[in-house]
Formats: C-alpha cells, sequence, structure tokens
C-alpha cells in the first residue's frame, strides 16, 4: 500500500525510506522524513525541484553542502541551537549536554529543540547524540524504530564510527 503524496511538493527517494519536501512561498517551509510506503514525486515547482536535487546530492556524497532558501522556523533559542547543530562537521558528532554548555542552556532543551527542526539534513540533528547512547530522534525515541534507524542511516553515511565521549560504537 503506498501513502498519498499530495501534502508535498517532491518526495525523493533514500536508502532509509524517502524525504518529503514543503515548500512555500519561493522557500523550503519543511523537509520530513517518510517511510517507504511513500513513492517519489516530481517536484512542481522550482524550489522544490532545488531541493529535490540538492537532498539527491547530499544522499550521494555526504560532503555536499545545501544552498535553499529556507522559510523563518523556530524560535530565537531553536534558531540558536540549530546554529550550533550547523556547525558540526561531517562525520562528528556531539553530545545534548555539549550543545548546551556551548549556548548555556540545559541538555533537555537543545534535545526539544533538535526535534523541532524543520529542516533535517540542512540542519543535521542527527550529529546530535545522548551522553550515553545515540539518543532520540525527531522526536522518537524507540530505539529500533524507523528514525532511530534513519539517524544511524545519516551517521553511517557520513562517516562517524565512534562516539569520543565513550570509546564505543554508537551502533550499539
Amino acid at each position: 500500500m503506498k501513502t498519498d503524496s499530495v501534502s508535498f511538493n517532491a518526495i525523493v527517494p533514500a536508502p532509509f525510506g524517502a524525504l518529503g519536501i514543503r515548500t512555500q512561498e519561493g522557500r523550503v517551509r519543511e523537509l520530513v522524513y517518510l517511510p517507504p510506503s511513500y513513492e517519489e514525486k516530481a517536484a512542481d515547482n522550482e524550489v522544490a525541484a532545488q531541493a529535490a536535487e540538492q537532498v539527491g546530492r547530499y544522499l550521494a556524497d555526504p560532503d555536499f553542502r545545501f544552498d535553499l532558501p529556507l522559510f523563518q522556523a523556530g524560535t530565537d533559542f531553536q534558531r540558536r541551537v540549530w546554529g550550533e547543530i550547523s556547525s558540526i562537521p561531517r562525520g562528528s558528532v556531539k553530545t545534548y549536554g555539549q550543545l548546551a554548555k556551548l549556548i548555556s542552556s540545559a541538555p533537555r532543551a537543545v534535545g526539544q529543540a533538535c526535534g523541532a527542526n524543520w529542516f533535517p539534513l540542512i540542519i543535521p540533528c542527527h550529529r546530535v547524540t545522548a551522553s550515553g547512547g545515540l539518543g532520540g530522534f525527531s522526536n522518537q525515541d524507540d530505539e529500533n524504530g524507523f528514525h532511530l534507524s534513519v539517524k544511524r542511516w545519516l551517521l553511517r553515511h557520513e562517516g562517524a564510527t565512534a562516539s569520543p565521549w565513550q570509546q564505543q560504537s554508537i551502533w550499539d
């Protein structure tokens, strides 16, 4: 059974499922991780076409850097967290606690800002983990669920191998 794709301006297939793209007023409004039940959908506007092309380039090359017009989203605090997340290099991870110290906040608040990210991949919240393991992702924390499998795929795609604070695999 394939899921209806009407609410997206484009859907890009991905190794973990798909990415839905929503646009508004000539900007990317949201990227959404979608399970494999969604079929590919050609872009219905120029911004969606740009976003789809750039998502495809990232999926082929983790060093690709996005350059898309983004809709203004989030609170001032969330944008501050997202700015710090955007500075984490590919192949690296930081903990919620490490980010919290950088912005004089609390780990839980950083985690909530990560979960509220409208632009995953562009703002790579998958690079933020818990101090004791993988943590949650997209407001989900089911260890064997879809969203954490996406997080694992993205970290592997980017070459992250071990969490430096634990000296162990982040895949366990």
